[in-house]
């Protein structure tokens, strides 16, 4: 028997990188996935390889969570979210408007699909996984408004777990490193820019740093939502699980 079976399981952010790996190993697993957010050719993609159904949305917008939610009809076991966005920024010139967008999207939008759901999820119990950041901890100079926005969702997340543990609902925060997705291709392209490298360069100098020597690929960090929706995870709850690959160590003098 799959992990999920009988599950029906809600992901945001599943056009691409780690909503899209997990919207698939859920699917996977046996869950009825709905795939919701934005890049309808890409989330058209990802539901068809997964075998769900497409809720094209953001998470901004209450009218499209709502709409996410009423197609999970009756049930809904497992809420994954995984919608976010970067703009690099410093604290000295991040602009009102980067920095409301940036929380609307990660924080708010978070905040917003798990207040949707939790009446469907306390019927039954359920699990809950907010992707978060190890910038949520070790915030870059160039990464204000998204670490501050990563640091508030675990905040939530734990306030989630406690409030509603009570009712069968587990709510964890995955915290990823560096992974190999379109968001951090965009980075390395930045980053490049800014120093007249290459994305590549940059790319090996990022993973200079990290302990295993690589990013993640999406398929790592969807294996551990996995994990913390299933019922191997039934006494985890208000934790948050670092993925990094080593990558708060202090590697940065590590041989080559």
């Amino acid at each position: 028997m799959a992990r999920l079976d009988g599950k029906t399981a809600l992901v945001t952010g599943a056009a691409t990188g780690i909503g899209r790996a997990t919207a698939l190993l859920l699917a996977r697993n046996g869950a009825d996935v709905l795939l919701f957010g934005l890049g309808d050719a890409e989330l058209a993609a990802a539901a068809a390889e997964s075998g769900g159904q497409a809720i094209p949305g953001d998470v901004t917008r209450v009218t499209d969570i709502a709409k996410a939610i009423d197609a999970c009809g009756a049930r809904l076991d497992i809420v994954v979210n995984a919608a976010g966005l970067i703009v690099p920024d410093q604290p000295a010139n991040v602009s009102d408007e980067v920095w409301a967008k940036t929380l609307d999207v990660n924080l708010t939008g978070t905040m917003r699909v798990c207040r949707a759901a939790l009446p469907l999820l306390r019927q039954r119990g359920g699990a809950i996984v907010n992707i978060a950041s190890v910038a949520a901890f070790n915030a870059s100079p160039d990464s204000a408004s998204y670490a501050a926005s990563k640091a508030a969702v675990v905040a939530y997340t734990r306030s989630l777990a406690y409030a509603h543990g009570a009712d069968g609902v587990r709510a964890n925060a995955v915290a990823p490193g560096w992974v190999r997705t379109p968001m951090s291709d965009y980075e390395m392209r930045l980053l490049a820019e800014q120093n007249g490298t290459t994305p590549e360069a940059e790319c090996q100098a990022v993973e200079r740093r990290i302990a295993l020597g690589r990013m993640a690929n999406p398929a790592e960090i969807a294996a551990c939502c996995l994990f913390l929706v299933s019922d191997e995870a039934s006494f985890v709850t208000g934790a948050v699980l670092v993925a990094d690959g080593g990558g708060r160590a202090p590697t940065q003098n590590r041989a080559v």
